[in-house]
C-alpha cells in the first residue's frame, strides 16, 4: 500500500523563541474571529533568533488554518520527508477531498538546532603521538535517532590495560580495559577512557563494552559524557542486543539511545530516549520520548509505531509546549489499520494564560471500500460530518525492518561467546517475559512532568 504520514496532524504551530517573552497567535475564536475562516492563511507564533550555548538557531514551522504539516526527520535507512494536507471542513463541493501523504519514521513538531553546545570550546584532543586515546569530546545532536554501530567505531582492547599520561598542552588522559566473567557463560569485555584539561575545567569520559552468554545473548554498547569550561555538560548512551525467545527461539534485535545536554550559562537543555525492537517474523516497535527547555519555554514530544508483522499497524504522536506565563498548546493523533480498514483521530488545543481553552477534534473511519467517514468539531462551533470517496493510504510495513537491522549489526552478531564445556548447557528461563522498561524511567529527575 502507499505510505501514510507518521506526523499526521490537524494543524501546525508557527512559533519563534524569544528570550524574554512569547508571542502566541493561536487564541480562542473570540479573540481572533478571522482565525478559522475556510480560506487558507498563515498564523505564526514567532520567536526571534536567540543564542543557546553560543549557537544561534531559529525554531519556525509553517502553519495555516487549513492544517499543513511538513517535517523531515532522521531515520534508519535514509531520511524521509513527511507531508500531509488535510482539510477537515468541507468546501463548496463536499465530495472533493484530497489527502496527500508520505511516511516518515518520526515526527518533529518543533524545529531542532543541531546541538546546544559547540565543539570548538573544548580542550584540545589527545594526540596519538603521546599514546593517549583520541578524545571523543563531541556532544550529542538532537533528533538524530539511533546511530548504527559503525558510526561509533567501537574497538575493544584485547588485554587488560591500565595506563595514563599527559599531553604537551598539559591535558591528561587515561585508558583501561578488562574482562568480567559470570555464571551461564557470561562474559563482558570493556574499555574505559577519558581525560581532562590542564586546569580541570573540561573533561570527557567514554566506555565501550560487549557482553555475551551461553543462551545466545549478545550486547554491544557505549556510554559517554563530558563538560566544558563554560559549564555545558552532556551525556549519551547507546546499545544494541541480540536475544532469542525461550519458547519460540525467534531471534530479536533491540536498539536504544539516550541523549542529554545542558547549558552552563542558561536555563536550557534537552533529553531524548529512542528505542527500536525487531524480530525475525516482522514484528517491529519503534518510539521516542523527547523534552527540551529554553529559559521560560518548555516542549515535549512522544511518538510510537507498532507493526505486528501480519498487516496490523498502530501509530501515534503526542506533542505539547508551554511557557512560564501559562500559555500551553499541543497536538496529538493516532491511527490504526489492518487490511485497508482502520481509523484516524486527533486533537489540537490551546490554553491561554487566563485558562481559556480552545480545541478542535477530528476523526476518520476508513471502510476499505473507497469510502471514508470524516467528522469533527471545535469549541468555537465548527463541526463537520461527511462521507467521501477517497483511497486509503497507510504504511503496512516499517521502512526499516528486520533485514535492515541485521545488515547493520555485523559487529554485534560477530561477538564470540565463551567456549562451553562438553555436557554443560545454558540455563533458560521459561517464565513470563519481563515487562518492557518504561521510556520515562531513565529521564533526568529535574524534567517537568508532562501534561
Amino acid at each position: 500500500m502507499a505510505a501514510s504520514s507518521r506526523g499526521f496532524s490537524t494543524t501546525q504551530f508557527d512559533f519563534k523563541l524569544r528570550v524574554n517573552r512569547l508571542n502566541v497567535a493561536l487564541l480562542p475564536n473570540n479573540h481572533l474571529p478571522d482565525l478559522f475562516r475556510r480560506k487558507r492563511r498563515k498564523t505564526c507564533f514567532d520567536f526571534e533568533r536567540v543564542r543557546l550555548c553560543n549557537i544561534k538557531f531559529r525554531c519556525c514551522c509553517s502553519g495555516s488554518v487549513t492544517p499543513i504539516l511538513r517535517t523531515s526527520g532522521p531515520g534508519n535507512g535514509g531520511d524521509k520527508n513527511d507531508e500531509r494536507r488535510f482539510d477537515p471542513i468541507p468546501k463548496k463541493n463536499p465530495h472533493i477531498h484530497r489527502v496527500r501523504t508520505q511516511a516518515s519514521p518520526a515526527a518533529m513538531p518543533f524545529a531542532s538546532p543541531p546541538s546546544i553546545l559547540k565543539q570548538e570550546k573544548f580542550f584540545p584532543r589527545c594526540t596519538p603521538r603521546n599514546s593517549g586515546p583520541q578524545s571523543r569530546d563531541t556532544p550529542p545532536k538532537r533528533d538524530t535517532g539511533i546511530a548504527n554501530e559503525k558510526d561509533w567505531g567501537i574497538s575493544l582492547l584485547n588485554e587488560n590495560v591500565n595506563e595514563s599520561g599527559t599531553n604537551e598542552d598539559g591535558s591528561t588522559w587515561y585508558r583501561e580495559g578488562g574482562e568480567e566473567l559470570g555464571e551461564n557463560g557470561y562474559r563482558c569485555r570493556w574499555t574505559r577512557m577519558g581525560g581532562q584539561s590542564h586546569d580541570g575545567s573540561s573533561e570527557w569520559k567514554e566506555t565501550w563494552w560487549e557482553k555475551s552468554d551461553w543462551t545466545g545473548y549478545k550486547e554491544l554498547g557505549v556510554e559517554k559524557s563530558g563538560r566544558n569550561s563554560e559549564g555545558d555538560s552532556w551525556w549519551e548512551t547507546w546499545q544494541e542486543n541480540l536475544q532469542h525467545d525461550e519458547w519460540s527461539n525467534i531471534a530479536r534485535i533491540e536498539r536504544s539511545a539516550q541523549k542529554q545536554a545542558k547549558s552552563g550559562t542558561e536555563n536550557a537543555g534537552w533529553y531524548e530516549k529512542w528505542w527500536e525492537k525487531y524480530d525475525a517474523k516482522g514484528w517491529t516497535e519503534k518510539g521516542a520520548h523527547k523534552y527540551g527547555r529554553l529559559n521560560e519555554q518548555s516542549w515535549w514530544e512522544k511518538w510510537g509505531e507498532h507493526y505486528d508483522g501480519r498487516g496490523s499497524v498502530l501509530k501515534w504522536t503526542d506533542k505539547w509546549a508551554e511557557t512560564e506565563l501559562g500559555t500551553k498548546w499541543g497536538d496529538k493523533w493516532e491511527e490504526r489499520f489492518f487490511k485497508g480498514i482502520g481509523s484516524r483521530h486527533g486533537e489540537t488545543w490551546h490554553v491561554s494564560p487566563s485558562s481559556e481553552r480552545w480545541s478542535r477534534t477530528w476523526g476518520e473511519e476508513h471502510f476499505g471500500n473507497g469510502k471514508v467517514h470524516k467528522y469533527g468539531n471545535s469549541t468555537t462551533g465548527e463541526s463537520w460530518d461527511i462521507v467521501v470517496d477517497e483511497e486509503t493510504y497507510y504504511e503496512a510495513d516499517p521502512h526499516y525492518g528486520w533485514a535492515d537491522v541485521v545488515g547493520d549489526s555485523s559487529q554485534l552478531l560477530s561477538i564470540e561467546p565463551r567456549e562451553r564445556p562438553p555436557g554443560v548447557f545454558p540455563n533458560l528461563d521459561f517464565g513470563s517475559p519481563p515487562p518492557s522498561p518504561q521510556p520515562d524511567d531513565d529521564a533526568p529527575d529535574d524534567l517537568p512532568s508532562s501534561q
